[in-house]
């Protein structure tokens, strides 16, 4: 969606809905009222397909305020083709996701929990065959294709073709062989030699810079909306997160909450930070953006949202500063 307007300035306000949270924290703060939430709980559920709000272009002053407040990148506001983000009159979100990739392990663990896809890891691991080295040779005059080793073998690296009733071709492919011996082992025949370098005392061999893993952590800085799961999971802690908003959310512990009957709050929470517990609501904050989509939709009014301070910089100008300063409750 895009509002366009020509005069002395060309404004543009572009709504990305494939970014857009469904917090409504841009509703709140437009000045004009021209921005309407959309029923959050039926469009998480899959109930309606329809965008999380809608801004009616009538209405709409275009003045930016609501990008300006936006905290995950769902809504764009430019001015002759540059957006206001790159301007220095206009408020800046001190937010980000960061890597220390001389720390990282590439383990992947921040790639499978991020809620919103935007985490890749980039890995390249080393070859196998530098760690694992020995030699394998199969004596075709002793063997007796009794397949006992094809059978066997953990790297399914032998293969025995038959060509006939009385011949047979059996090789061993040394890309996916690891040494392990099994096959020698269990040759009734004795028909294999293996041996393993690489493995017991054989380890020196091996060179820490044959042994390195290499990669790269590619963040999706559209995407991401900065809560923490990748921070939290990090064994190594080489990732730092800066969340938007600083504050807590908890529940009020009403007899009403509903539990497993109802988990709104669980299914609208676009951070996966809240879980049910033994038919309770558990909210997680260290994995909460404090975007307040819960608060909205609980029937109980059971949960409550208390922000402190905001990573919004740079608001010079009073007016938007006393608007702005409504998302800090």
């Amino acid at each position: 969606m895009k509002i366009e307007r020509n005069g002395e300035q060309e404004r543009c306000l572009e709504y990305k809905s494939h970014n857009c949270i469904g917090c409504g924290i841009c509703a709140d703060m437009c000045p004009t009222s021209a921005i309407k939430s959309g029923p959050i709980l039926p469009i998480d559920r899959g109930l309606v397909k329809m965008d999380y709000i809608n801004i009616d272009k009538d209405k709409c002053a275009l003045c930016g305020l609501c990008a300006s407040s936006c905290a995950f990148n769902a809504l764009d506001f430019s001015i002759d083709g540059e957006n206001i983000k790159n301007m220095e009159n206009y408020p800046k979100w001190s937010l980000q996701t960061t890597f220390d990739n001389d720390t990282c392990k590439y383990c992947l663990n921040c790639e499978r929990v991020c809620p919103k896809d935007a985490i890749t890891v980039a890995r390249v691991l080393p070859d196998r065959s530098k760690l694992v080295t020995g030699e394998i040779d199969i004596d075709k005059e002793k063997c007796i294709d009794c397949h006992i080793c094809e059978e066997m073998c953990p790297a399914d690296a032998i293969t025995i073709k038959e060509n006939g009733k009385q011949s047979f071709d059996i090789s061993v492919n040394k890309d996916k062989c690891v040494y392990c011996l099994v096959c020698k082992r269990v040759c009734p025949q004795e028909a294999i030699f293996a041996a393993c370098r690489g493995c017991s005392y054989g380890e020196a061999e091996i060179s820490a810079e044959d042994a390195e893993i290499e990669g790269n952590i590619i963040v999706d800085e559209e995407s991401c909306i900065n809560c923490g799961w990748c921070e939290d999971i990090c064994p190594v802690d080489a990732v730092r997160v800066i969340k938007p908003f600083e504050g807590e959310i908890f529940t009020l512990g009403k007899e009403e909450c509903k539990g497993d009957s109802c988990h709104a709050c669980q299914d609208v929470c676009p951070c996966n930070a809240i879980t049910l517990e033994d038919g309770e609501v558990q909210i997680h904050q260290e994995h909460c953006v404090l975007c307040g989509k819960c608060v909205k939709v609980c029937p109980q009014s059971n949960i409550s949202l208390k922000r402190s301070n905001m990573n919004l910089d740079n608001v010079v100008s009073k007016s938007w500063d006393k608007i702005l300063s409504n998302m800090i409750e």
